[in-house]
């Protein structure tokens, strides 16, 4: 999940609150972000859901906030300046030939709103952006830039393709001028990011008259670099995707808008030659532009469980930052307004979620359900509450980690190939189009999410002891949906002396808890290492693995300590 850091002094003075530290933290997790401890600096630490990529920065948690309070009410789109700035697309990869951008004037910069404004680009290049692979941010000081003579008077920059070895510019964060394949081969920042344009014949540019300044998605070029004494900026952002682009320009705008800052717009020029669908097309830019979605009355009242009027329903949409209007011709609907900076509003039911927010899901009133059937647990979660309940007596901590997770994470960091026959290394659920590369599957297995604990966590007393029950799935054609699911056991011990023998001695009594017979013959498994690691059968079936992780595992999870595991299917219990 996104973490953010926010100082809670400048989000009060965004806001216009004196709520004491205790109390914005409250209202702060009723709008979904839990606070997650203090940065050094005495800063809040934020995680929210991945979704609401308009609140990767304080500017963006403030307006949240004041809509919660109802200091804002509504839809708000910052009123944009006629453009003076045309950007011509002419031959740009085919990789990457997609570009939007804004101009922002009036800004007044700080150390704290400019570490604002790197944080935002940070942010968005990790989700929206798939660190950059898919759309990345370039923020230049206009008063840098050198406009050619457009044919109606117009200052133009050309975003186009470059041969790596010919062209020389001084990039962020070096003294001498280089080129751009000097720049991915041996510049600190700009090696972190060779891999997006690898295989590239030429590279992405942007020229202004003078020459080169920008290099996405690698680097910017030093002679545009913005500083606290900035005013003017240029927003420029080229990726693989328009929709992608265009949409974290928005959420930039806004938040340079909030800070006093004037949108102007930008022409985008394709040419008739241009990669992707948008050849020949003059685009204006940023687009602001308001959508609508239509949701029921009734089923507003079905899914949050209240009878609300017209007026009640109203109320809430403008504080969450919608508008809406009441059309009762025949049953009762909205018409919802949808502001350009909100990515993640895709259904009715996302609108009908901001209602509960902001009617106040702590003040629903529980009632029981109008039906006369009694409710019992399936024997299914009979059985996951006793393992748990056993894994805890057997001194481990319950965990319950998300059953999504990245590729690298859950195959390449752990040394197991997609499709090879081991545990964990099934054809993976991939999600087509996730909000985050984090959450880029479901997990196949469920120690990978165990190490990331313990990962997250080596500046924590040891011994740990970790485990946890949970979903994991894999792609199989024999299954009416395609899909195997499957609730697996998986548990850790981190200590100084964790052994295999340790973990089978755990596993056993676990295994003797359910009266089933286990075996441990060896076995080999690339997580592991080799001659410590061994099959778990019980009752005679091969149901799991257990073992000491391999030193190349705990190296690349930056674990100092010996660690051993295992994981079985739970229904081997039964």
């Amino acid at each position: 999940m996104p973490v953010v850091d926010v100082d809670p002094d400048e989000l009060r003075q965004l806001v216009g609150t004196d709520k004491d530290d205790d109390e914005l933290r409250e209202d702060l997790f009723a709008l979904g972000l839990e606070f997650e401890g203090w940065t050094d600096e005495d800063e809040f630490q934020l995680e929210f859901a991945p979704d609401r990529l308009d609140r990767l920065s304080v500017e963006g948690i403030a307006r949240s906030l004041r809509y919660q309070y109802g200091t804002d009410r509504g839809v708000y789109v910052p009123n944009t300046n006629d453009p003076e700035w045309t950007i011509e697309v002419d031959g740009p990869p085919a990789e990457r030939p997609y570009v939007t951008g804004a101009v922002v004037r009036g800004l007044e910069f700080d150390e704290e709103s400019l570490e604002s404004l790197i944080q935002i680009q940070e942010k968005l290049h990790a989700t929206m952006g798939r660190q950059r692979a898919k759309g990345a941010i370039g923020v230049h000081d206009l008063v840098a830039l050198k406009g050619a003579a457009g044919t109606g008077g117009e200052k133009t920059i050309r975003y186009t393709s470059m041969d790596p070895d010919e062209e020389r510019f001084v990039p962020l964060e070096s003294e001498e001028g280089m080129t751009p394949r000097e720049v991915t081969d041996s510049h600190h920042m700009g090696s972190q990011y060779a891999d997006l344009v690898d295989g590239f014949e030429e590279y992405p540019a942007i020229y202004d008259d003078i020459g080169l300044f920008s290099f996405p998605p690698v680097i910017n070029g030093r002679r545009t670099e913005v500083t606290e004494d900035s005013r003017d900026l240029l927003i420029e952002m080229t990726g693989t995707d328009q929709w992608t682009v265009d949409h974290m320009c928005n959420i930039v705008c806004y938040a340079l808008s909030a800070r006093g800052g004037t949108v102007e717009r930008v022409t985008v020029e394709y040419t008739d030659d241009t990669p992707g669908e948008y050849a020949g097309r003059s685009l204006d830019r940023p687009d602001f532009s308001v959508k609508t979605k239509t949701v029921a009355h009734d089923r507003i009242e079905s899914i949050v469980g209240v009878e609300f009027d017209s007026g009640t329903v109203l109320d809430c949409l403008e504080r969450a930052g919608l508008d809406g209007t009441v059309d009762d011709d025949e049953e009762v609907t909205y018409e919802v307004e949808i502001p350009p900076y909100r990515v993640d509003v895709l259904h009715p039911l996302d609108v009908i979620d901001d209602i509960g927010r902001a009617y106040g899901f702590n003040d629903l009133e529980p009632r029981y359900p109008d039906v006369s059937t009694v409710g019992g647990r399936h024997e299914r979660s009979r059985l996951e509450d006793a393992a748990r309940d056993t894994l805890v007596g057997l001194g481990f901590e319950d965990l319950l980690n998300f059953h999504m997770i990245s590729t690298e994470e859950n195959f390449d960091r752990l040394g197991i190939e997609p499709g090879s026959d081991v545990l964990g290394g099934g054809q993976p659920v991939t999600i087509r189009e996730p909000y985050s590369e984090a959450y880029e599957i479901l997990r196949t297995w469920a120690l990978p999410s165990l190490l990331l604990v313990l990962e997250n966590n080596t500046h924590r007393e040891y011994p740990q002891h970790l485990s946890e029950i949970g979903l994991a799935a894999e792609l199989d054609d024999s299954e009416n949906t395609g899909v195997a699911e499957r609730r697996t056991v998986a548990a850790v011990l981190a200590d100084t002396e964790a052994s295999y023998e340790d973990a089978r001695g755990r596993l056993q009594a676990l295994a003797k808890a359910f009266d089933a017979d286990l075996a441990t013959p060896p076995t080999e498994h690339p997580t592991f290492i080799p001659g410590r690691t061994a099959e778990v059968v019980l009752d005679g079936e091969s149901v799991g693995v257990i073992g000491e992780i391999h030193p190349k595992v705990l190296v690349e999870h930056d674990l100092e300590l010996p660690v051993a595991a295992f994981e079985f299917r739970l229904d081997a219990l039964e």
